[in-house]
């Protein structure tokens, strides 16, 4: 069985100082957000081995402050692939992970990761907004065999939600 955790990229700042969208960096709450997401995540498990992120700077930061905040030893491995693909891709750099990888964490943006979850589990309609964490369980013990339609939602939380019953 396979572990892979969604994470969509905190709160950005729309008013900061960048010179493409790949260069906008999080605000203040998302980065409160990628703290408090790395801490819940830390005390109810799984933790990923291996975290692959967009190399949109609030991506890579979200991904880098969860995993800080919440002390995992996790390898970020930043992927441009990422950036503006759909869930076919996104499918595939799932299906080219080792298999000794048992938790695995994208770090990416919407609307792929919507569409990724609801591909993944076979149906329903889940919304990701920015610094939303989701743990979908693989009944399979490869990665290669990661097919949209035969997964399992365990849970899907938000900042929101975590800052009222969690950290806040």
């Amino acid at each position: 069985m396979k572990n892979l955790l969604l994470l969509r990229h905190a709160k950005s700042d729309w008013g900061g100082d960048y010179d493409t969208d790949h260069e906008r960096p999080l605000a203040r709450r998302g980065r409160s957000a990628a703290r408090l997401v790395g801490s819940f995540l830390t005390s109810v498990g799984p933790i990923p081995e291996v975290i692959l992120t967009s190399t949109a700077v609030r991506a890579q930061t979200t991904a880098e402050l969860a995993k800080a905040s919440g002390r995992w030893s996790s390898l970020i491995v930043p992927s441009r692939d990422f950036y503006g693909a759909g869930p076919g891709s996104v499918l595939q750099l799932i299906q080219q992970q080792e298999d000794s990888i048992k938790t695995l964490m994208l770090v990416g943006h919407n609307p792929t990761w919507e569409s990724l979850a609801h591909l993944l589990i076979g149906g329903g309609n889940l919304r990701f907004p920015t610094g939303a964490l989701a743990r979908i369980r693989s009944p399979e013990s490869r990665w290669s065999q990661t097919e949209f339609g035969n997964n399992t939602l365990s849970w899907l939380v938000t900042p929101k939600l975590l800052k009222k019953g969690f950290g806040g």
